[in-house]
């Protein structure tokens, strides 16, 4: 990356990066969580009535899963999940956990795959994540609202949408809300990382990809500043993770925008998502508050 290494090989910055990736290492019950997310993702299929693997773009990575609340409207809400794994794991297949109980309420989800590392970069899984949410309004124009919902990684790219030139796709997302759930805002920390080889990622990607960064320059206001963004994060989360959200949501605040933000009690970073596949769990009613706008 054009770096020069010190004397004895060592490259400026690595060991106070790599002390910051520790801090952003993903602590918690990852694999039951992930049986967990399988396991409801193949539940919603069988039980709820879904469109799968419907293409958004010409990409065979581009692909999205639609399903369906009981009443199907086109007048629904619709809840647009992209998936966590740090831009080179995971997959809209297994992340589905959240749909039943918000389809029982009558809202729509869709689930969105990304081509991630080290096939996709980061500057094309933002102008997929963008494409997707285009093809939804243009499907769905009548939708009572777009909220999107994304974790770890995914609420990186969810939060990229807050500036994004909608203009070029002759569309505006009717776009109400924003869930980010223990994501990454300040992409510069992991570039001299070993988490970094499979994204590539040079300081120029993480500047032009990093919301932390943008929002602190952008002199625009919000466009619909009824749009609530909710930055969340768990208790037991990394320490970077923890600090990222509260700076992004402090920036939020300073740039118009109404924001707010949660720390949830005693979950981890796998924790914190994987149970909205529960009804009575407190981020699946902030989300279902959110979207039918209760107090």
């Amino acid at each position: 990356m054009g770096t020069t290494p010190a004397a004895g090989g060592q490259v400026p910055g690595v060991v106070t990066a790599e002390k910051v990736w520790q801090s952003l290492s993903l602590r918690g019950h990852g694999p039951d969580c992930r049986r967990a997310q399988s396991k409801a993702t193949k539940r919603a299929r069988a039980t709820r009535r879904n469109l799968l693997h419907v293409p958004y773009g010409d990409g065979e990575g581009e692909n999205l899963d639609i399903y369906f609340p009981e009443q199907v409207s086109e007048a629904s809400p619709f809840c647009v999940f992209f998936h966590g794994g740090y831009w080179q794991s995971g997959s809209k297949d297994t992340s589905a956990f959240m749909v039943n109980p918000l389809t029982a309420q009558g809202v729509a989800v869709v689930i969105v795959a990304y081509d991630i590392a080290p096939k996709g970069t980061l500057d094309q899984m933002v102008d997929q994540v963008t494409r997707s949410i285009v093809y939804i309004q243009k499907q769905y124009p009548r939708n009572e609202g777009i909220y999107l919902c994304g974790h770890s990684a995914g609420a990186h790219l969810a939060a990229m949408m807050l500036l994004a030139d909608w203009t070029k796709h002759a569309v505006a997302p009717n776009l109400r809300g924003f869930f980010l759930v223990s994501g990454i805002y300040d992409l510069e920390p992991i570039v001299f990382t070993s988490q970094n080889g499979p994204l590539l990622m040079t300081l120029e990607d993480a500047r032009r990809n990093g919301p932390q960064q943008l929002l602190e320059a952008a002199l625009t206001q919000p466009v619909d500043p009824a749009c609530h963004v909710l930055v969340i994060v768990g208790q037991h989360d990394s320490p970077e993770f923890s600090r990222q959200s509260r700076e992004f949501y402090q920036t939020l605040r300073r740039g118009g925008w109404n924001a707010s933000f949660e720390e949830l009690h005693d979950v981890d970073h796998f924790e914190i998502i994987w149970k909205l596949t529960q009804d009575d769990y407190v981020l699946t009613q902030m989300i279902l508050r959110t979207i039918f706008q209760e107090p």
